[in-house]
């Protein structure tokens, strides 16, 4: 489904994001992992020796606008085109509003929102020049519901929501679409390590009766990425099973 085409997928390394990367490799894409780290980017690449050059890994600082033009100029270099950009990289957080700090909220909002914003302006950029492209954001959940505490997580959710919808208007034109995934519960590392009866609490509450694997959210992406989508941009595509809450 992706076959000569190129793809960035940050926060790739683990969780969803690598999920996603093995789901566009499976399906002839050229991947480019971007990681916070270059150890753990080495890592992620090391499980997908089989693949050779077709994936490999960069590690810009994604709020830096220099950093990110740069590394995504190399990619284009190398691979022709980007045609494919999934703005995956994020971070969580539970903590109460009355113990928030200014530092830890400036951080998920530079980290869930404003990096995207960077490599959405980069990218745009190349896929203009191509004449077309397709940019993917990972939303979640919350960004509907809401959560009991750590706001500025389903704060920066919503956020990403918006910049949707309205680039998928600005960049229309372009022939750029412009989606979003919403995830669910999702059987991750960080999800994988509750108790049972915890899990078994949260599945209760989804309709389909089972929180979801990293490859439903893979296969969700695979699908807006791909030509099969060509007429659908601004949505935020929920994949989770039909949760309320």
């Amino acid at each position: 489904m992706l076959k000569n085409k190129t793809a960035i997928v940050t926060g790739g390394t683990r969780g969803i994001g690598f999920a996603i990367v093995k789901k566009f490799l499976e399906n002839g894409a050229n991947v480019v992992i971007a990681g916070s780290r270059q150890e753990t980017v080495d890592k992620a690449l090391s499980q997908l020796s089989e693949y050779g050059e077709k994936v490999t890994g960069i590690c810009p600082d994604l709020c830096n606008p220099e950093d990110v033009q740069k590394a995504f100029l190399d990619i284009k270099e190398r691979f022709g085109s980007i045609d494919v950009l999934v703005n995956n990289a994020g971070i969580s957080s539970r903590t109460s509003i009355y113990d928030y700090t200014i530092e830890e909220f400036s951080k998920i909002l530079d980290i869930n929102l404003k990096a995207v914003f960077v490599c959405t302006q980069a990218v745009a950029r190349i896929m203009k020049e191509q004449g077309q492209g397709a940019i993917i954001n990972t939303s979640s959940m919350v960004s509907k519901y809401g959560q009991p505490s750590g706001c500025g997580y389903p704060a920066t959710k919503f956020a990403v929501n918006g910049l949707t919808l309205s680039l998928a208007r600005e960049l229309a034109k372009d022939n750029i679409r412009v989606n979003a995934v919403a995830p669910g519960v999702t059987r991750t590392d960080m999800v994988a390590s509750l108790p049972k009866e915890m899990t078994d609490r949260i599945c209760a509450g989804i309709p389909l009766g089972r929180m979801g694997e990293p490859e439903d959210i893979a296969n969700a992406c695979l699908y807006l990425a791909s030509d099969m989508s060509s007429y659908v941009t601004g949505v935020v595509l929920s994949v989770d099973g039909l949760a309320t809450n």
